[in-house]
């Protein structure tokens, strides 16, 4: 079972991310992310720092996720681990969306048109949604910093997550990354073991 977590910057992502390592520790997850996880991720990271050309930084990203399904999340899935993942497919479709748009007609279609055939869909996404301004404040960067970090990006960013919501709701699971730790890595791992429990459930019933 494939588990993602999303959200903007600031979102309280990376810290669930930890946490459900913890808290699921008796499915003995696999802990990933993305950018990363394979030596692709440092090319990633340079380009955004360099701010390079937009196709060539999705692109990048792109590779990095194909080398992360190849040496992680496949291998993981077939000896049914289940894996969680920060960050995944759609921080590319949201975050690429906006930096592509004005240079490739309908990023979004162009995205997922390189995705298509060989991506694995999560079967659960965990999407933590703040204020962009109160993203900005934990971040302490507002105003400044990559890219992807400003005000206006992350505000897109976060429109484009709910409408990736409205396309599939029952892979999402909204929780308001405004609550504390606790409470949300509760709602988390509770509909993590939900989902998980909704799988075996429907294995037995297919066999």
């Amino acid at each position: 079972m494939l588990v993602t977590i999303e959200g903007i910057d600031g979102s309280g992502k990376s810290t669930l991310h930890q946490a459900l390592g913890t808290a699921l520790a008796d499915f003995s997850p696999v802990i990933t992310r993305e950018p990363g996880s394979t030596w692709i991720g440092d090319a990633v990271r340079r380009a955004i720092r360099e701010q390079a050309d937009p196709v060539a930084e999705a692109l990048l990203f792109v590779a990095d996720h194909a080398a992360h399904l190849r040496e992680i999340v496949r291998p993981a899935l077939a000896e049914g681990h289940l894996v969680i993942s920060d960050r995944y497919i759609d921080s590319r479709y949201v975050y690429q969306q906006v930096t592509l748009d004005g240079i490739i007609p309908d990023p979004l279609s162009w995205l997922r048109a390189v995705h298509s055939g060989w991506t694995i869909i999560p079967d659960l996404t965990i999407l933590l949604a703040v204020p962009v301004a109160v993203a900005l404040e934990r971040t302490g960067k507002r105003g400044e910093g990559e890219h992807f970090e400003q005000e206006h990006v992350l505000s897109r960013v976060q429109e484009y997550y709910m409408r990736l919501v409205e396309e599939d709701p029952s892979r999402f699971v909204i929780i308001d990354g405004t609550l504390p730790p606790e409470h949300i890595l509760r709602v988390a791992s509770e509909a993590v073991r939900f989902r998980h429990a909704e799988q075996r459930k429907k294995r037995k019933n297919n066999k």
